[in-house]
């Protein structure tokens, strides 16, 4: 897949990262020098240091052939106008960052999937943390549900017993969803006779209401 990457500041390093390890071809572009040497010598990618809101750094960067756009920048405007110009290229698919709720209207007009407010997802995943510190991760998919993924120890009140025992025993579950079990590297599908074991990693879709007892029930 070939990917351009605006913005290489955390998030957008971060996601390079992981995009040039699965084997992509990526381009980045920064407006920073020291930050785009930074990413250059640290990851194999084209990085272009320019500012990506003029059309010039999105052809440089191959914008007509690209599969898709991530735009990463801590500035809404400047990855709403970069977005733009990408959807004259018709890239397949665009990606963005938006930090202020009220732009996402006009990111989805355009065709644009966004994710919202990465600092309110890092302080919701920070606050998970101290209150649930057991939880591995966790997925706020959809308001009032959750995907909690919580590694199973010695002290587990569900070690050890078939899930359609587990859900039999404690009816709370009956409002979860095993999802996946992650074991010794191996991921498990969970059907109703497999056995969980110790460490075993299970991830769980649950409503937010019930998630306090069942992680509860998990630790």
């Amino acid at each position: 897949m070939y990917i351009i990457v605006v913005g290489a500041g955390l998030i957008g390093s971060n996601f390079v990262r992981i995009a040039t390890k699965d084997r992509n071809e990526v381009v980045v572009i920064e407006k920073n020098k020291e930050v785009a040497e930074e990413v250059a010598s640290n990851y194999d990618c084209l990085v272009i240091n320019a500012d990506a809101s003029s059309r010039e750094a999105l052809e440089d960067a191959g914008i007509d052939k690209a599969d898709t756009l991530v735009c990463t920048t801590e500035s809404d405007s400047v990855n709403l106008v970069v977005t733009m110009f990408a959807k004259e290229y018709d890239v397949n698919s665009l990606v963005s960052i938006v930090h202020n709720k009220k732009n996402n209207s006009l990111f989805k007009n355009i065709g644009v999937h966004i994710i919202d407010n990465p600092e309110r997802l890092i302080a919701s995943h920070l606050y998970r943390k101290v209150k649930r510190p057991m939880t591995k991760e966790f997925i706020e998919f959809q308001e009032g549900a959750e995907i909690l993924e919580i590694e199973i120890g010695e002290e587990c009140k569900i070690k050890n017993m078939k899930i359609e025992d587990i859900v039999k025993k404690y009816p709370v579950l009956e409002k979860a969803n095993f999802v996946f079990i992650i074991r010794e590297n191996d991921i498990l599908i969970p059907k109703g006779n497999v056995k969980i074991k110790e460490k075993d990693r299970v991830a769980l879709a649950v409503k937010t209401e019930t998630i306090e007892e069942i992680y509860n029930l998990l630790v």
